[in-house]
């Protein structure tokens, strides 16, 4: 087996120095397993991650993020809370940030040389802001906003 040394290489190389440096595992991890997946024979499922990582990740921070109410560390809001200004607000943010990232799924389909601009924003974010980088569908989603898309 031969290392290929190539700008991508390059990149996920950076990355995983800017996640180390920022203490952010999911770009340390993210990246690092990309590398050893195009440095090995495990280069074969890239196009199956490409295909359908997207919708393998949403799955499972919904999973995540739904498994507090399930558990029971948190309570479903009764009545009085659902009709509070607070909770009608983050149900409108809610449904204003899921509609926004399923444009930005799209502009990032529709226009894919988008997609490394966004990227490089988002490692930026994470790496010298403390941001999380889920920032890619919402990036896309406010720039398909600004592009008129």
């Amino acid at each position: 087996m031969s290392l290929q040394f190539n700008m991508i290489a390059l990149l996920l190389v950076i990355l995983i120095i800017l996640g180390i440096v920022s203490h952010n595992s999911a770009i340390t991890v993210s990246a690092a397993v990309l590398l050893i997946m195009q440095q090995t024979f495990l280069s074969e499922y890239i196009l199956f991650l490409e295909k359908y990582g997207l919708k393998i990740g949403i799955i499972i921070l919904t999973v995540g993020v739904l498994s507090p109410l399930v558990s029971g560390k948190i309570n479903l809001p009764n009545l009085a809370d659902f009709l509070s200004w607070r909770m009608v607000l983050s149900i409108v943010v809610g449904v204003f940030v899921a509609w926004l990232a399923g444009k930005g799924v799209s502009l990032m389909g529709e226009q894919p040389v988008l997609v490394t601009g966004l990227l490089i924003g988002t490692v930026a974010g994470v790496a010298l802001l403390g941001g999380i980088p889920v920032g890619p569908l919402i990036a896309a989603g406010i720039l398909a906003l600004l592009l008129g898309k």
